[in-house]
């Protein structure tokens, strides 16, 4: 699935996927599925390294805005049905999403939330905090008002859903070239007409920007404004526990973003720290877990001092509204995009790569994805109404 052992990549494509994360495979799957042929997907590293490396993604239909609960509910069937459609084991574990709640802003918030995902036949619903603590033993109620729950959430492995897509997607004709850098665009007129790399020139029809957190320097080359920022986010590993620990949902103190769920023979702990400085560095700092450490030892005291065994850094893919630029430039109309999706782009990704693949053949998606349009932060329109942001 590697053209890096090629001198250099195809003189030609009718499509160019930039970036061989979870949101490139799946376009690139997706259109392949459709009958395209001749794309090129073009990876500087190694598939699945960028935003797409982190070791379990969560994913879930728990939004507060109406396209984004559509997003991830059409994306949970599809994980659901991976090991059919495209066929791989993703190991999917279903144990459910816990927002934990400590204000009745945030409980009045979520129950509006979980009103509007049943309208869409999201099996939410708001619990308290007794209930919360028999789901998740870990739990002090201390401080607690309620939670949102939702069971047919879960965690999945990006690794293995990227390669997945791209295994089918390779299989279907499409060449996955990696270690290989984008280092510029040819344009002529209003359109995209070539694509420079590391290992030489592509002629296409069209390109893709799906290249995370790096998107903005693609837009640049093509004079496309694609308002996406790095920042890291960091986790840790627990040390195995013996006895293992109960299963668990994947549980969000709300409040402080901290969150923890199963990973193997041990737990996941994960906190978006508030002062975290943007940038591409994704160098793990252990220090950074004094911050999770502080917040366990009042939401969920037996985390707080548990051994830890290392632990991955990467980066998320911020907009200024924390909500997806998905769309069709309007001054390169064969210029599409999908990135910026500021934490929640595993968990869309099927969906995504469904309504990319509408977009490239000109036909009606099965939303509307309009509202994601890059060109929202320049023309004045409203703010996402997105609340559930971890």
């Amino acid at each position: 699935m590697s053209s890096s052992a090629f001198p250099t990549v195809p003189a030609s494509a009718d499509v160019v996927i930039i970036g061989g994360g979870v949101m490139g495979a799946s376009i690139a799957f997706h259109l392949a599925e459709a009958g395209v042929t001749n794309i090129v997907v073009v990876e500087r590293g190694d598939l699945g390294r960028g935003s797409s490396g982190k070791p379990i993604g969560g994913v879930r239909a728990q939004f507060s805005d109406p396209l984004n609960i559509e997003l991830g509910s059409r994306s949970l069937r599809a994980f659901e049905e991976f090991p059919h459609r495209p066929g791989a084991d993703i190991r999917l574990d279903t144990v459910g999403y816990l927002f934990l709640l400590d204000s009745e802003r945030q409980a009045s918030d979520f129950a509006a939330g979980v009103g509007l995902q049943n309208s869409l036949d999201v099996p939410s619903r708001m619990i308290g905090p007794e209930h919360a603590q028999r789901l998740c033993p870990y739990l002090s109620t201390d401080g607690l008002v309620a939670a949102a729950y939702s069971p047919a959430d879960g965690h999945a492995r990006p690794g293995l859903v990227v390669q997945g897509y791209a295994a089918a997607a390779a299989r279907a004709g499409v060449t996955i070239a990696t270690r290989t850098a984008v280092r510029g665009m040819d344009t002529a007129g209003d359109r995209v007409v070539g694509v420079h790399t590391s290992h030489g020139r592509i002629a296409c029809s069209a390109v893709i920007c799906a290249a995370g957190a790096w998107s903005a320097r693609i837009g640049d080359m093509a004079g496309v404004h694609l308002p996406v920022r790095p920042v890291k986010r960091q986790l840790a590993f627990t040390a195995p526990l013996a006895p293992p620990a109960p299963r668990i949902p994947f549980t969000i103190d709300f409040s402080s973003t901290a969150y923890f769920h199963n990973s193997d023979d041990g737990l996941l702990l994960g906190l978006a720290d508030p002062g975290q400085a943007e940038g591409f560095d994704t160098t793990w700092t252990p220090e950074w877990l004094e911050l999770f450490r502080t917040v366990a030892r009042h939401r969920a005291p037996a985390l707080a001092d548990m051994e830890t065994a290392g632990g991955w850094a990467g980066l998320y893919e911020v907009t200024p509204d924390h909500n997806a630029l998905i769309g069709r430039s309007g001054e390169l109309p064969n210029f599409l995009y999908a990135a910026g999706f500021s934490g929640h782009g595993f968990l869309q990704a099927p969906a995504v790569g469904e309504v990319v693949r509408d977009l490239y053949l000109e036909r009606e998606p099965f939303t509307d994805v309009s509202p994601l349009s890059a060109d929202r932060f320049h023309r004045g329109a409203e703010i996402r109404p997105e609340a559930h942001v971890v």
